[in-house]
């Protein structure tokens, strides 16, 4: 009986403590991964999205071992931020006061629908449908590592 308590005891004053104190990242891109090992081509233990809260185990240079669910593993440092915004608050005129993930995502960059349709009515020459066109092309990891193996290219 009181080696229980012990180990109970034990058990309350350090893991409690780790779990109180345990930092969190906010997924700050559309989509991501969270990686076996901290390259940008590892194998994919999990994906991500916009928004998406991750315990932050450890850095490791430029990337933070975190977990998400039940997978542990790497994602980089621009994916991610330890700040959260609520976009609840946020009146949205003429609209529904919803708003896409990627409109947040490209909001906290800096590009709003009004910063985007200024530029647009200074420059009519630019051609947005291509970028859209591009933005739709999906590259399987496989394929890109096959692309960098293929062509020599060192991985980062």
């Amino acid at each position: 009986m009181k080696k229980h308590f012990i180990i109970t005891v034990f058990i309350i004053t350090v893991f409690v403590p780790l779990l109180l104190f345990a930092e969190s990242v906010t997924v700050i891109t559309k989509e991501n991964a969270v990686r076996e090992y901290c390259k940008f081509f590892a194998p994919v233990k999990a994906k991500v999205k916009y928004n998406d809260k991750l315990d932050m185990l450890s850095q490791q240079g430029d990337w933070f071992k975190v977990r998400f669910m039940k997978a542990e593993g790497c994602i980089h440092k621009t994916a991610v931020e330890s700040k959260t915004a609520s976009l609840t608050s946020i009146p949205l005129s003429g609209s529904s006061g919803r708003v896409s993930e990627n409109e947040a995502a490209l909001a906290g960059k800096g590009f709003t629908p009004q910063v985007e349709a200024s530029y647009r009515a200074k420059h009519p020459e630019m051609k947005y449908y291509l970028v859209d066109k591009v933005e739709a092309i999906n590259v399987s990891d496989k394929d890109l590592a096959l692309f960098i193996n293929n062509g020599g290219l060192k991985q980062p």
